[in-house]
């Protein structure tokens, strides 16, 4: 569990150079300059390697406190089979959106 967050948590270090520099790139464009530089694959898939990481990282993160603080056996297992859900439907709408903009 540990080694999973510090795996993510690297990952997102290393993309949040080209993260920044990609919405860097978005100041100052309009929509149709954001469907271009989104249209480059290198940019989708550095903007949705860092979105699953991230998205990732929040699930793992969010499991722990689930794990340690509700007390309740019904609540718990509730909260954490949304955990397991909300991760991947973030990712498949980011992954919608950064693949919608191919030309």
């Amino acid at each position: 569990r540990s080694s999973d967050l510090r795996l993510t948590a690297v990952a997102m270090t290393v993309l949040i150079v080209p993260v920044i520099v990609v919405v860097l790139m978005l100041i100052g464009t309009n929509q149709a300059g954001a469907k271009q530089i989104f249209s480059s694959v290198p940019i989708a898939i550095i903007m949705l390697l860092f979105i699953l990481a991230s998205a990732w990282h929040m699930k793992i993160g969010m499991q722990v406190v689930i794990e340690d603080y509700i007390a309740k056996t019904a609540t718990k297992a509730v909260l954490l089979i949304l955990n397991t859900f909300i991760p991947i439907v973030l990712f498949a709408m980011a992954a919608f959106a950064v693949g919608s903009t191919a030309e």
